[in-house]
């Protein structure tokens, strides 16, 4: 059965009335609240899973492992061993990965056992055969030794008909080998969200391109392309646009039959040029959010033919941030996945900063000799510093101080999935 979404509300970004500054926790708890998924679903082999959201929970068909069986190899029997020495017969044959051994272990005898192999009627115990000394049809070795020693019981790992992996999980390698050895073949899985990338302005030319006087290389779409296809979405690249209305209507109306979320960088403001927010308000489908938050105040948010479109600032530092901050856990709900709270975790600063307080700030960082050092300027035009980072540093909304080897809180990228 193909699982389909509703559409979203036109007014799903409205903000409160009275609302002027919004804080970064209230703006990501109305977008974690408002938005829902867009995606349908689909069934899946498991071996072409990797990577998708799962739409059902997944369900042991099998337990894990099915039977009682030995970690090691060595030699099976019944109970507990006590202390001193011990010598026990040894049954013909053995049992084997794979190979069920026929019949049973009497009491006070032992069988050649190997790892995997599920315990034959009469084992609960083994020992290792590194403890053993073999005789021609006997065993001595030394106790004392537990009963069920070095052996794993049924469905210690699953059991059959448990929830294995939940749904609006993102499939790891992983998890297909769980559910592999849960019995499971496919899985309902939901179709990728589809996120395509605008630029927007005179300004901008394309790398390969003669820049004419005061131009600049669009630098947001590459970036933010290839984001989109780290964090596992399928992008699409919509190109740029110049500064006319008409143009830009034309390609929102492409756009919004081929995705299913528009990312736009620059034109989000409130300038004579601004045309992205100019031609979203027109049509009563714009909603600006001032968030409280630096680098990135100006968040735009809009619906285009039920549609929804992030309309980011044209600095490419602002634009990263707002994309990991506010776009990355919104698009991964939209998907279908659960909404990504980002782990950081908190280490000794290596650098002295005076925070004013009001916004919330985040920085350019890496972690080098257990300490994290921040970017040598905070300027959003120095695009280096996006390339020299490995993380961000999350100052919170309030006045600080900070000074070396004070603790602040680091954000790897790859809590956002990168």
């Amino acid at each position: 059965m193909t699982l389909k979404p509703p559409p979203l509300r036109n007014d799903c970004f409205s903000l409160p009335a009275g609302v002027n500054w919004t804080p970064v926790d209230e703006a990501l708890a109305l977008l974690r609240t408002r938005l829902q998924r867009v995606v349908a679903s689909t069934e899946l082999p498991l071996t072409e899973a990797s990577g998708r959201i799962l739409a059902c929970d997944v369900i042991a068909k099998r337990s894990n492992p099915a039977l009682p069986n030995t970690a090691v190899d060595g030699y099976g029997f019944a109970g507990a061993i006590s202390e001193g020495t011990h010598v026990l017969p040894l049954m013909p044959g053995r049992a084997a990965a794979g190979l069920a051994y026929e019949g049973s272990v009497p009491a006070g005898q032992a069988i050649r056992i190997l790892t995997g192999a599920a315990l034959p009627d009469g084992v609960d115990t083994v020992i290792l055969e590194e403890d053993v000394t073999l005789g021609r049809a006997e065993i001595a070795f030394h106790g004392p030794l537990k009963r069920g020693a070095n052996t794993r019981k049924a469905g210690e790992d699953v059991t059959a008909g448990m929830v294995i992996l939940p749904a609006g999980r993102v499939l790891t390698p992983a998890d297909l080998a769980l559910a592999a050895a849960a019995g499971i073949s496919r899985v309902q899985a939901y179709l990728p969200l589809r996120v395509g990338v605008l630029s927007t302005g005179d300004e901008l030319c394309d790398v390969g391109e003669e820049a004419a006087p005061g131009q600049i290389y669009d630098a947001n779409r590459p970036m933010l392309l290839a984001l989109l296809q780290q964090m596992g979405f399928v992008a699409v690249d919509l190109g740029r646009v110049a500064d006319d209305p008409e143009a830009l209507r034309a390609r929102l109306d492409r756009a919004a039959a081929q995705v299913d979320v528009i990312l736009t960088s620059g034109g989000a403001s409130a300038g004579d040029e601004d045309h992205v927010s100019a031609l979203l308000r027109d049509s009563g489908a714009l909603q600006e959010w001032r968030i409280a938050l630096k680098p990135g105040r100006p968040l735009a948010l809009a619906m285009w033919q039920g549609v929804p479109i992030f309309g980011l600032p044209g600095n490419p530092v602002a634009a990263l941030v707002c994309t990991l901050i506010f776009a990355r856990p919104a698009m991964g709900q939209m998907a279908g996945a659960n909404w990504l709270q980002p782990q950081g975790f908190d280490l000794p600063a290596a650098f002295a900063k005076h925070k004013k307080p009001g916004r919330r700030e985040y920085l350019r960082a890496r972690i080098r000799e257990g300490q994290v050092e921040v970017f040598k300027s905070e300027g959003s035009g120095r695009i280096s510093g996006l390339s020299w980072a490995e993380g961000l540093v999350e100052l919170a909304d309030g006045g600080a101080e900070i000074q070396p080897g004070e603790l602040v809180r680091y954000i790897p990228y790859s809590a956002f999935n990168l």
